[in-house]
């Protein structure tokens, strides 16, 4: 007797429960991608945009023109140009009181600054957490499949008188294929997950220290 082992029969005619694990394992790698890719460029913006900024800011020019210039779209600024906004309004309204303490208008903006560091963390570490999750938990999910597979194939066995390898190869095979699903969905949301949170900590560190440096220059600004 011929056995059909196709990849697409053995998909077929899986059990209800392994194709819906295979269904759910191919659901999830195709949403990581789409994240994977988003991400990707969500970062590679974020990256091109640092560098222009900090190009215009260490430029010599002065920062009551630069923040004329980007003010007036303060709602649509992102990463440090937002930073520097967010902090430069508050630097400039704590100033304008007539008994103002330039320490103290110092750290309002420097508080002004820290909160808009921290919406933009939360936006470039938006999908992460998702990442993680696909990555840490599609190959036991995979494995549930195998064993569930593997576990019909062996209860199959039980109504005949002699047991053969043709009898019991469809249903191990049809859940080995679950474990392959596992792993093609977890591999590479693990690999972009370590790419991409490294990325995120090395813009956290370039945000952080022009806060720092911003916040020296309004210090001197303060007490001018």
């Amino acid at each position: 007797m011929h056995t059909d082992l196709s990849f697409f029969s053995l998909i077929t005619n899986a059990s209800v429960v392994v194709q819906l694990v295979m269904l759910l394992l191919l659901s999830v790698s195709v949403l990581s991608w789409t994240m994977i890719f988003r991400k990707r460029g969500t970062l590679s913006e974020a990256r091109d945009e640092a560098e222009q900024f900090e190009d215009r800011f260490w430029s010599g020019g002065d920062l009551a023109t630069l923040y004329k210039q980007l003010s007036p779209r303060a709602s649509e600024l992102t990463g440090l140009a937002n930073i520097f906004v967010s902090g430069f309004t508050e630097f400039t309204r704590l100033r304008q009181r007539s008994n103002s303490d330039p320490m103290a208008v110092v750290e309002g903006a420097q508080r002004s600054m820290r909160v808009a560091l921290s919406r933009e963390m939360d936006e470039l570490e938006t999908h992460l957490a998702f990442l993680a999750t696909v990555g840490s938990t599609s190959p036991y999910v995979g494995l549930f499949g195998t064993v569930w597979g593997i576990m019909n194939a062996f209860r199959g066995l039980g109504n005949v008188h002699q047991a053969t390898l043709a009898m019991v190869a469809p249903g191990i095979a049809e859940a080995l294929i679950a474990t392959a699903m596992g792993l093609f969905a977890a591999i590479p949301a693990v690999i972009a997950y370590n790419r991409y949170s490294n990325d995120v900590e090395r813009l956290e560190t370039r945000y952080d220290n022009f806060l720092e440096e911003f916040s020296s220059i309004l210090h001197r600004q303060a007490h001018d």
